[in-house]
């Protein structure tokens, strides 16, 4: 028996991804565009904090609180989590 992915089947969750990708391509390509000619410099860091805040309230929001199913839910370790939780301020 196929396990089915989480989202439904693998190429509905393909597209999910894509829509994802998209979105962050469009809004770097505006991003770039905004700037007018002036000099871009920690843009991975911008990005990174930008999409992993709101990220790890969502996934604490399905963990319900709990640190350890929302490191299991994201791959991650607990204590990096707890880092991140951290520096968001969301702890």
């Amino acid at each position: 028996m196929q396990r089915k992915h989480r989202y439904g089947d693998k190429a509905e969750a393909g597209v999910r991804e894509n829509e994802l990708a998209s979105t962050v391509r469009k809004v770097m390509k505006q991003y770039f565009k905004d700037l007018d000619g002036e000099k871009a410099s920690g843009v991975y860091e911008m990005v990174v904090c930008a999409v992993e805040k709101p990220m790890l309230e969502v996934v604490m929001f399905q963990a319900q609180g709990n640190q350890t199913r929302a490191a299991e839910l994201l791959g991650l370790n607990r204590n990096t989590l707890r880092k991140k939780l951290q520096l968001h301020g969301l702890d």
